[in-house]
């Protein structure tokens, strides 16, 4: 006897718009996302947060030290925050082989991600006791990866057992494969010598969808040089031409027009800099705070940073609202989104501490201690030290809370409408 063959109907959105009790439908629908990010042009200035990996050990649960990395990766995908830097603030910090993994950080085309090899006696260890800036690193390392990635770059691991907790970030670069843009995120899955011994007959296959999209003088070239299988999310996997990138490498790519079959590999910031997308965070791990400064990747390091603290100066009475937004403000044919001013810096750093402060980094730092530089003197490694909740109503507010509050009060920094008062800023010697 045949089952009967009960399938369910798809259904839509807009098979359940909501109706007035009149039958007109109501034009307002809020069950799917509205706030979709729109880039308005390149951006060059970039943010940085700076979290002690000590606040997973202040957790008990290995469900609470998922949770916790969670809301952090959260609070940096709202924030568009560009870099995290992930440090120890104590003596007793698991002794990671930086250098090893020197690679991860040096190439910004193809990045071998894979940060979770770190000090534990076994690779597949669970971390988060052994060594916490190693399991947060590992965490946000991996929520940052479009879902369609994590497969190939984050094999089972210990530290993942619980990642059915982590909330979704969905980022401008967690691309659906319905979905497009000029950029993408991919992995590398052919190398060019497997490319060229194995994938003659689909060369063809692709070199004959060229054709069909005018693609000649980028398709004769690929058939004499060096070409790279990528798996970027779409039902088809694209083409690097005269690329050689090594394989389970990711990689940020462009293509020249909607529905090419080839792209060509840009840097990471691309994205960023040239359209104005925010293409999600990279992580970076220290062995103290004082190497956050000295480790920095940007060229001149950062321009202007900020210490949070309970013994700061008031937020509202460092920053000052821009005199031109402030007069703008009362301008009525201003359009609500119009662009705002470039902020006046490049690179800003936000470093948050511990359950003890940033002043237990600053003392269990052997650099800083080598510069004779006390807890005490915590303030001065940075222009801005800051209070983001003065008179607070709990004794202690935990760095997940402060995270959030202080890329709130900062936020007006980032768009260009607010500027620091140059009057609080502290003057370094030299």
């Amino acid at each position: 006897m045949r089952r009967p063959n009960y399938k369910r109907r798809k259904t839509t959105h807009e098979d359940s718009l909501p109706s007035h009790h009149n039958g007109t439908t109501n034009s307002l629908f809020t069950e799917k996302p509205s706030a979709v990010f729109t880039p308005k042009g390149g951006r060059s200035h970039t943010l940085s947060v700076a979290i002690p990996g000590s606040i997973i050990a202040n957790a008990h649960s290995v469900e609470q030290k998922t949770l916790l990395a969670g809301v952090i990766a959260r609070a940096l995908a709202v924030f568009c925050v560009d870099e995290v830097v992930v440090f120890d603030d104590d003596e007793n910090g698991a002794d990671y082989n930086y250098h090893e993994h020197e690679d991860h950080y040096s190439s910004h085309i193809a990045k071998i991600r894979n940060p979770t090899d770190g000090s534990a006696s076994s690779p597949k260890a669970y971390t988060a006791y052994s060594d916490p800036s190693h399991f947060l690193t590992h965490i946000l390392s991996y929520l940052e990866t479009p879902p369609y990635l994590r497969k190939h770059l984050f094999p089972i691991h210990s530290n993942l057992r619980t990642a059915g907790l982590l909330p979704s970030l969905d980022m401008p670069h967690h691309l659906r494969a319905h979905e497009w843009c000029d950029f993408r995120e991919g992995i590398v899955v052919s190398s060019p010598d497997r490319y060229s011994a194995r994938n003659k007959h689909s060369a063809s296959k692709i070199t004959q969808r060229s054709n069909d999209h005018q693609f000649h003088h980028r398709n004769s070239s690929t058939n004499n040089g060096p070409a790279t299988i990528v798996d970027t999310g779409l039902s088809q996997k694209i083409i690097l031409p005269n690329t050689h990138l090594p394989e389970h490498a990711r990689v940020t790519v462009r293509f020249p027009q909607h529905g090419f079959p080839y792209a060509e590999p840009v840097h990471s910031s691309t994205p960023r800099v040239e359209a104005g997308y925010y293409w999600g965070y990279y992580v970076r791990r220290c062995r103290s705070l004082s190497s956050v400064f000295t480790e920095c990747t940007y060229d001149g390091g950062y321009d202007l940073s900020f210490g949070t603290s309970e013994r700061g100066m008031p937020i509202s009475t460092v920053l000052e609202e821009k005199p031109q937004q402030a007069h703008d403000r009362y301008e009525q044919d201003h359009p609500p989104d119009r662009e705002q001013r470039p902020p006046d810096f490049q690179h800003i750093l936000v470093v948050f501490g511990g359950v003890a402060g940033i002043e237990a980094a600053v003392r269990n730092d052997p650099q800083l201690r080598d510069m004779a530089i006390r807890s005490s003197d915590a303030d001065k490694l940075f222009d801005y030290w800051v209070n983001f909740l003065p008179g607070q109503g709990s004794r202690t507010i935990r760095t997940e809370e402060a995270v959030w509050m202080g890329l709130t009060s900062l936020h007006g920094l980032f768009d260009g409408t607010h500027q620091p008062r140059k009057t609080y800023r502290y003057h370094h010697d030299g």
